[in-house]
């Protein structure tokens, strides 16, 4: 196949004193999509935020004007995160996803699910100290069955986060029992700076590709926590994966100081050099057997 799948991360957790341009209102992610997915993004991924603040939000009605200024402006896939570990109980997680299904202006096209129980405490090698060293992402069998079912019930697709081997082997029995059904999205998560996952090198990489079943029909996507993706473009996509990056990722100063969609031109031009293209929305929403 020679489309390539860019998703971009627009903002997730990232605050703006390393990169001024991670968006966080809803109309700045907005127009951070429609820029990206004009040069060559085709997922949206983004993080409620406070607009003034930048912290961290779990207010339905931002998840929903983001997505609905998303798509007033382009035909970006969109895939808003859950509640993650600061929010213990499934219900709450999933809350924005349920309650928008019925909008089609507001509604995810995707939403992550990641196998897994981790430890979540950033380790600076150069501090020589964790930054937190209390927080776990607690995910038990339980709690990805009830998320799994309620995004299913919202007529949206889950998105498999794999963190670890043991996150491969959670899918396919997601896949067996029909929690997740093919074709299946899932992303690599790999970390420069987060212990529980696998480093951000093609070792780390090609360690949990191993374990994905060869009969089981997954789309997958590569991401690197704490770290410049770039150098893994080139072996992620001849291995068949596609491509998730942005700022709220990893800064991206070897471009400058640059947007999410100058980090989507420069994988889109890498793609092209590898005479690969980067697909469309529309490819996507085929691929993934999206409604």
């Amino acid at each position: 196949m020679h489309e390539v799948v860019v998703e971009v991360r627009v903002n997730e957790y990232t605050m703006r004193d390393r990169n001024p341009h991670v968006p966080w209102s809803p109309e700045e992610i907005a127009a951070d999509a429609a820029a990206c997915v004009e040069a060559g993004a085709s997922i949206v991924h983004y993080h409620a935020r406070d607009p003034i603040t930048g912290a961290p939000s779990t207010d339905v009605e931002l998840y929903a004007a983001a997505a609905r200024a998303i798509r007033e402006r382009c035909d970006a896939v969109v895939m808003p995160t859950l509640g993650a570990g600061t929010l213990p109980d499934p219900a709450d997680r999933v809350r924005h996803i349920v309650e928008l299904a019925c909008d089609p202006a507001a509604r995810a096209d995707l939403a992550p699910i990641d196998l897994g129980t981790f430890n979540l405490d950033p380790y600076d090698r150069e501090r020589r100290e964790f930054r937190v060293d209390d927080l776990v992402y607690h995910n038990p069998v339980s709690t990805l069955l009830a998320l799994a079912k309620a995004i299913n019930g919202a007529g949206v697709k889950p998105m498999a986060a794999l963190w670890s081997v043991g996150s491969v082997r959670m899918l396919e029995a997601l896949v067996h029992r029909g929690t997740f059904t093919e074709p299946v999205y899932a992303q690599l998560t790999l970390s420069q700076t987060l212990l529980s996952t696998h480093p951000g090198t093609v070792a780390g990489m090609d360690a949990l590709l191993q374990f994905l079943p060869a009969a089981m029909n997954v789309h997958w996507s590569v991401l690197s926590v704490g770290g410049n993706l770039l150098p893994l473009v080139g072996s992620a996509v001849e291995a068949g994966g596609h491509i998730a990056i942005g700022l709220g990722d990893y800064p991206y100063w070897e471009l400058g100081m640059p947007t999410n969609a100058d980090i989507v031109a420069e994988v889109v031009r890498m793609l092209r050099a590898m005479g690969r293209r980067p697909a469309s929305p529309a490819d996507v929403r085929e691929m993934l057997a999206l409604r």
